[in-house]
């Protein structure tokens, strides 16, 4: 299968990093640190948001499929009531990610675009749930793993989302264990701590990834070997 080059004749390009990891695991909270430093960053499901606002195709192929109740009075799909109709069953998630359309078009269309866009020095952080399984690791330098405790994950979803336990705990059953996440990440970080920590966590991580990359010699990464056995 044909790979990606970005880096040709020593010539360094943008940093592509794929962030990724369960809900309420700490990678948005990553993504903010390091967007404060200077990185781009793109939220994979802000995006997708953006893919069926009212007018556009999968809006209407949306509510075929799961009717106008999914429809708010601002005439925007209410995400929530989405949610509760998709999350922890996979067929229904099955359906409604067919409806939206082409997500792996759109998500790694805006890496590709970076490469081009960003210059040498700069950073661009693509953020998504399902990085690893939806194959855009292809696309990126570095697969970042975000994990946390399951316990502490739900009391940050309730508190964060508002949830009651039975509804976190839904959500978080739609999501993969991160140890089955891991052979196809190039660094874990466990958020089991406090914001500090995670920010000085990060900022540990990213700088020895920045000094591999300055000078060569950051490995490929493990995400391809993972991925050409799984295809």
């Amino acid at each position: 299968m044909e790979r990606p080059v970005f880096r040709r004749r020593g010539i360094l390009v943008s940093l592509v990093i794929g962030i990724t990891g369960s809900i309420a695991s700490g990678k948005s909270t990553a993504c903010q640190y390091l967007q404060s430093k200077g990185a781009t960053h793109c939220d994979a499901d802000k995006l997708v948001h953006r893919m069926y606002d009212p007018e556009k195709p999968a809006f209407h192929r949306i509510v075929k499929a799961f009717g106008k109740t999914v429809v708010g009075d601002d005439g925007f799909i209410d995400r929530k009531i989405l949610g509760s109709k998709v999350f922890g069953n996979p067929e229904e998630m099955a359906r409604l990610t067919e409806a939206i359309g082409d997500i792996f078009a759109e998500v790694s269309g805006v890496m590709k675009d970076w490469r081009q866009s960003l210059d040498p020095n700069e950073i661009g952080l693509m953020e998504a749930v399902n990085f690893i399984e939806a194959g855009y690791g292809q696309f990126s330098d570095v697969t970042w793993l975000f994990a946390a405790d399951n316990e502490l994950a739900m009391s940050r979803l309730m508190a964060r989302n508002n949830l009651d336990q039975e509804a976190a705990k839904q959500r978080l059953a739609s999501q993969q264990k991160w140890e089955d996440r891991a052979p196809a990440a190039d660094v874990v970080t466990h958020n089991d701590g406090t914001i500090e920590q995670l920010e000085q966590k990060v900022e540990l991580e990213i700088s020895q990834i920045l000094s591999k990359h300055k000078t060569g010699t950051l490995p490929t990464s493990k995400y391809m070997s993972w991925y050409d056995k799984k295809i």
